[in-house]
């Protein structure tokens, strides 16, 4: 099978600036970014909220909830994710309790991912961030099964901010086998070569978390960043 052109790439990409000190110019530059490198959203932080996407252009907005450390009780989780779709948001992603995660609490991790989606209901699309690299494969598969259970549209690797790392091949494709057909996989976190985006999508992911995506897509030109 041949490797997938840089624009199919492109439309697997939420192009993300998740960075503390990232302005509002900023981000007006990171969707100009994104519209003219056909990537499928932006992903921001929802204190940016509403952006002025161009009409037509066909450009998602992503916004993270429960921020990295995924330490937010699920009520202000809900209540996040709820302003955020009010504000413009398509889709929303969650960070889980990592720590809930390793202690085999899956039931409360399923709940927390609940409150959102009833916070955030279809079509919005909810994405469910388990920082993979943190976890063991039992943990990992045990908590994109509370996910899936929980109305999960996708189970995602990383934040990008965590110490223990961000996406790779094998948990996106432990991942992909255990949530199946019906729940995708975003890989987030390190992807910052064509080539690793294309392993990441060989392995199963269907989207992208991606800083620098020009530099990603072959431009000499570096990302915005902050993933």
């Amino acid at each position: 099978m041949s490797a997938l052109s840089p624009t199919a790439v492109a439309r697997t990409i939420d192009h993300t600036l998740l960075k503390p000190e990232a302005t509002r110019a900023d981000v007006e530059a990171l969707v100009a970014e994104a519209v003219e490198l056909g990537t499928y959203s932006v992903c921001v932080s929802p204190s940016m909220l509403p952006l002025d996407v161009p009409e037509g252009s066909g450009l998602k907005v992503a916004v993270v909830c429960g921020f990295p450390s995924g330490k937010h009780t699920s009520a202000v989780k809900a209540a996040e994710a709820a302003e955020s779709v009010r504000l413009g948001a398509d889709e929303i992603d969650m960070v889980i309790d990592v720590g809930a995660a390793k202690e085999g609490r899956f039931e409360a991790v399923g709940r927390d991912v609940a409150a959102v989606r009833e916070a955030a209901p279809a079509p919005t699309v909810l994405k469910v961030i388990i920082e993979s690299a943190a976890l063991t494969d039992e943990e990992v598969v045990g908590v994109c099964r509370a996910a899936a259970a929980a109305g999960a549209d996708f189970v995602k690797t990383s934040t990008g901010f965590h110490p223990a790392g961000g996406a790779s091949e094998h948990a996106v494709r432990l991942m992909a086998e255990t949530v199946g057909p019906d729940v995708q996989v975003k890989a987030s976190g390190g992807v910052r070569t064509l080539e690793q985006a294309r392993t990441m999508l060989g392995a199963g992911a269907t989207r992208l978390g991606v800083s620098g995506s020009r530099a990603l897509l072959g431009d000499t030109a570096s990302g915005t960043g902050g993933y």
